[in-house]
This record gives structure tokens, C-alpha cells and sequence, in this order.
């Protein structure tokens, strides 16, 4: 092929066959930071993981330093009651996963992964340090209660406070979309090899944001209770700090992919053109439809895709008309789009019902910080001398994460890989069935420890006193060590699949989109609780789940969410049966 200058000149032009190029030069249209063609052999790949995988745990780490413990410094610093405190909690975790969607549309449109993540770190940096300054210096935090009279915060300390607070909401917008698919980027798609350790790598990308979770849920939370808030924001903030410098060591090493425009704008487009030419008739002949000549795709970053026959409404927008073969004009996108471009759209389209079964795992997810500890505070929590406080025992989630996700890389993949002959083991579409499956075994789980407890509270004539029974809590053991494994398989599932099977142009949106599926699983399960509140407590009744549990059935809601987990999986199998995977032209 003659010099490496030689190939990546001819490279650069589109002119080197794919074939000739996987030798020297990566084939799925990744570039370095000075927007040249990049060579395999010294960057990207797991030389370049590690920076990655260090700048996800130590932001995760700065999150969940934060988000682990806030309730506790509202109530307790600046003396918020507690239903005001739950509220600004939730309204701002919400708020942490609706972002994400700005920095998508940033990094697909315009600035790319890199720099999206580069700027929003800043500002959630910036965040984490004004949050520091509002619990460190005196004048930012309301006085001490005196005789059971607690000053409320003063609106200039309420200021500093949630603008450090929303400023984080921010800045994680434009990382959690972005550094799983940044960190796929580095594996080359049209090297077999390279894309199978792809799936490995979003496995220990999960580990990593687990590690983080587990120092944060122990060792962030101890200091914040017993050496001080200031101390216990400004570790994180640290940690923050050192996620953006371990971001930026990797830059030599990174494989960048180019923006390729506004996704929204282009699947609008795809829309006008084809209600533009609804009374058009398809041509039998496919390959007459609207492409560009050339090898690449005319979307910046994108390779081009292969027409498929579903959705055909959506194929009149690639229709050339009379008048446009007359003229040869073809440039006007909102009139004539390219097949690639209609091939965006009906990805996105196949892929809602896969990823709307999302939502109610993650209704199933969001029990572990609700009912799972509630249940906990009605058991025996007493451990010798010890008192282990009910929330805590979602650490035994996070223990299961990182048991599991060795485990699934290491033993169950090599096994998998011999009877199904792929190379990372499971389809994504298996792996996340498998997690939906045991979604059910872990709220059955939860029914059953419950059963038994509410027997006890009977045998020991406890129904009418709203105490804990004497159940040693560590039975909720089995069901956050299930509820953990599913997340392997689910939501790791789910980060493979969305980047494996967006359009090229729209990986950092459909990331974020997968996001989205956590926040609407925690509005469903509010949903459900009013729901099944409402029915239950009719005529008088104390309900399911009245706030003295043992006269309810809190058993009912656990099998109710297990019976819709396992609906939910019917719909999902028939979902992956006749989904179409996304074809490269």
C-alpha cells in the first residue's frame, strides 16, 4: 500500500478500499484531536480505558458523595422538614438525568464526546466547589438549633447552596451521556476483534461506577456525619478534580469520532420531506432511492446504513422527483433526504418498544431506595451492640455488582461464547432478558421475606404496634444481591445495546435516552404507589401499605411489581424476537 503517509492521505479522501485499510488505520471513520485518520497500533483500544474507566469512578464517586447523603444535610444544616427535603432531593435527581439529554444533542450536533465532556466537567466542578464553600464558611449555613429552634436558611444561603447543587445537575448532563460512548469509541467497529472487547469494556465501566458508589455509600457518608460537611463535599470535590485531570491525560491516546449535526433536526427533516412527497409512489427498485455517490455518508461521523423494508412511509422522503431529476438539485434536505439519513429514524422507531420495557425495571430498581428500606426498618436491625441502619444494606447491591460483573466477563462469557459462537457471548438483547427474568426472581424475593415477616408480626401479636420484628435484617440479603445481578445483565445490556445499535451520529442522544428510562421507572413507581394507596385504603381500610406495616400487606405490592416485571418480559422477548438489527451499506 506503499508509506503510512501514503495511506493516510488517500484515507482522509475516502479513497483507501476498507479492506486495504484495517492494517494501519481504524475503518469506522475515527479520527485523533487534529481531526486526522488514526492509526490502531498506538491509540485507542484498553491503552486508552483506563483514563476513562478512572474518570467515570472518580465522578461517580463526587455524586454519589453528594447525592447519597443530601437529605441528611438539608434536614440536618439547613433545617428543611422532611417531606420539603425528599421533595428537593427527588426534584433534583430527576433533574440529573433530564440533562443528559442537552449534552446529547451537544455532542452528536456539535462539539463531539470529547470537548462535551471536557466543558460540563468544568461546570460540575465548579459546582461541587461552590457546594464546599456553602458548608464551609459560617455565613452559608444557618445557626445551630437552640432549645428545638431551628433558623431556617436565609434565601442568599439557600442561593449559593442549590446553585452549587443544579450547577452539578448540569455538569452531569454532559458527562453521563457521553463517557460510556466516548469509552466505546476507542474499540473499532469494523475490527472484529476490537468489538469484541467492547462488551468487556462496558463491563468494567459499570464496575468502575459501582467502586465509586460503594467508597461514597461508607466512607464519604461517615466523614460527612462525624468529621463535618465541608469535609465530607469538599473529598468529592477532590475527587471531581482528579476526574477531569485523568480525562485529560488520556487526550494522545483518544479516538475521536466527528459531529454529525442535530440529530433532532434531521429526523424532522426526514418527516417534512416524506408528508412533502406522500402522493409519490416507491420505485420497486430500492437502490433508486436518494444516496450519495460516495463512499462515506453525508452525515459528518456517520458510515452509511442499509435500506430496510419496514417503515416503508418513511422511504418517500428519498424519493427523487421529477423536478429534482430535471434540475439535479438534491441539496435541499427538507425535500429529499438520503436513504441513510431515513435509516436514522426507523432505527430510533425499532428501537422504543426495546427500550420502553426499560422503564418498568427501572420502577423495580427504584424499590431498593424505598420500600426495600422501609421494609428494613420493620425488621431487626440489631447486630450484637450494632445498629445497622436500614439503607444501608443497599451496599449488598453494589457488593453484588462487583461480584457479578468479574464473574459475567470472566466465566459466564468464555461459556456462552462456546454454545452460541458470538464473541462477547450474549446478544444484548439476550443479556437483557436475563436481567428482566431475575427482576422477577428479586421482587419475588422481597414477597417472600415479607410473608414472613408479617407471619411473625401475627404469631407475636404484633399486627397493631408499629414495631420492628424481631426478623434479623440481613434476610433482605438474597434480594438486593438479585436486584444487583439483574443490573449486570439489564442495564449494562442496555448501555451495549443503545451504543451498538443508534445511528452512528446519534450514539451520545440514545445514551441518554437509556438514562431517561430511570428517571420515568422512578415517576412509575410513584405512579403505582398512588395508585395502589388509593384502592387499598377505601372504606376505611389501612391499605397495603399503611405507615404501620405490619397491619398491612406491603407482600401485595411486591408481588404486584413482581407480576408486572414478568408481563413486562413477555412483551420484551416478543419485542427482541422481531426486532431488526441496524445494517451497515
Amino acid at each position: 500500500m506503499g508509506s503510512q503517509e501514503e495511506e493516510r492521505l488517500l484515507l482522509e479522501d475516502g479513497r483507501v478500499p476498507e479492506s486495504e485499510s484495517i492494517g494501519l488505520y481504524t475503518g469506522d471513520g475515527s479520527v485523533d484531536i487534529k481531526g486526522n485518520p488514526v492509526l490502531k497500533s498506538n491509540t485507542g483500544n484498553w491503552r486508552a480505558c483506563p483514563f476513562i474507566l478512572g474518570t467515570e469512578c472518580c465522578e461517580r464517586l463526587a455524586y454519589y458523595g453528594i447525592a447519597t447523603n443530601l437529605v441528611s444535610y438539608l434536614t440536618k444544616k439547613l433545617h428543611e422538614g422532611n417531606v420539603s427535603a425528599a421533595r428537593n432531593v427527588t426534584t433534583w435527581q430527576g433533574t440529573c438525568y433530564l440533562t443528559p439529554l442537552i449534552g446529547a444533542v451537544l455532542a452528536d450536533a456539535y462539539w463531539g464526546r470529547y470537548w462535551t465532556i471536557a466543558v460540563f466537567s468544568t461546570i460540575y466542578f465548579i459546582g461541587m466547589c461552590t457546594l464546599t464553600l456553602s458548608a464551609s464558611i459560617p455565613a452559608f449555613i444557618p445557626a445551630e438549633c437552640v432549645d428545638g429552634l431551628c433558623p431556617s436558611a436565609t434565601p442568599g444561603q439557600y442561593a449559593v447552596f442549590f446553585l452549587g447543587l443544579y450547577l452539578i445537575a448540569l455538569g452531569t448532563g454532559g458527562i453521563k451521556p457521553c463517557v460510556s460512548s466516548f469509552g466505546a469509541d476507542q474499540f473499532d467497529d469494523t475490527d472484529t476483534r476490537e468489538n469484541a472487547k467492547k462488551g468487556s469494556f462496558f463491563n468494567w465501566f459499570y464496575f468502575s461506577i459501582n467502586i465509586g458508589a460503594l467508597v461514597s455509600s461508607s466512607l464519604i457518608v461517615w466523614i460527612q456525619d462525624n468529621a463535618g460537611w465541608g469535609l465530607g463535599f469538599g473529598i468529592p470535590a477532590l475527587f471531581m478534580g482528579i476526574a477531569i485531570a485523568s480525562f485529560f491525560s488520556g487526550t494522545p491516546l483518544y479516538r475521536f469520532q466527528k459531529p454529525g449535526g442535530s440529530p433532532i433536526t434531521r429526523m424532522c427533516q426526514v418527516l417534512v420531506a416524506s408528508c412533502r412527497k406522500w402522493n409519490l409512489p416507491l420505485p420497486r427498485d430500492t437502490s433508486l432511492l436518494y444516496e450519495t455517490p460516495d463512499k462515506v455518508s453525508a452525515i459528518e461521523g456517520s458510515r452509511k446504513l442499509g435500506h430496510t423494508n419496514e417503515l416503508k412511509c418513511l422511504d418517500k422522503a428519498s424519493v427523487v422527483s421529477d423536478v429534482e431529476n430535471k434540475t439535479g438539485n438534491y441539496s435541499n434536505p427538507w425535500r429529499l433526504c438520503t436513504v441513510t439519513q431515513v435509516e436514522e429514524l426507523k432505527i430510533l422507531i425499532r428501537m422504543f418498544p426495546i427500550w420502553a420495557t426499560g422503564i418498568v425495571f427501572s420502577a423495580v430498581y427504584a424499590q431498593m431506595s424505598t420500600m426495600f428500606v422501609e421494609q428494613g426498618l420493620m425488621m431487626d436491625t440489631k447486630v450484637g451492640s450494632f445498629t445497622i441502619p436500614a439503607a444501608s444494606l443497599s451496599s449488598f447491591d453494589v457488593i453484588s455488582v462487583i461480584f457479578w460483573v468479574p464473574v459475567y466477563d470472566r466465566i459466564l462469557v468464555p461459556i456462552a461464547r462456546k454454545f452460541t459462537g458470538k464473541g462477547r457471548g450474549f446478544s444484548e438483547l439476550q443479556r437483557m432478558g436475563i436481567g428482566l427474568f431475575i427482576s422477577v426472581l428479586c421482587m419475588s424475593a422481597a414477597a417472600i421475606v415479607e410473608i414472613k415477616r408479617l407471619q411473625l408480626a401475627k404469631d407475636l401479636d404484633l399486627v397493631d404496634e408499629a414495631v420492628a420484628v424481631p426478623l434479623n435484617i440481613f434476610w433482605q440479603i438474597p434480594q438486593y444481591f438479585l436486584l444487583g445481578a439483574a443490573e449486570v445483565f439489564t442495564f449494562i445490556g442496555q448501555l451495549e445495546f443503545f451504543y451498538d445499535q443508534s445511528p452512528d451520529a446519534m450514539r451520545s442522544l440514545c445514551s441518554a435516552l437509556s438514562l431517561l428510562t430511570t428517571s420515568l421507572g422512578n415517576y412509575l413507581s410513584s405512579f403505582i404507589l398512588t395508585v395502589v394507596t388509593s384502592i387499598t385504603t377505601k372504606g376505611g381500610k389501612a391499605g397495603w401499605i399503611p405507615d404501620n406495616l405490619n397491619e398491612g400487606h406491603l407482600d401485595y405490592f411486591f408481588w404486584l411489581l413482581a407480576g408486572l416485571s414478568l408481563l413486562n418480559m413477555v412483551v420484551y422477548v416478543f419485542c427482541a424476537k422481531i426486532y431488526k438489527s441496524k445494517t451497515a451499506s
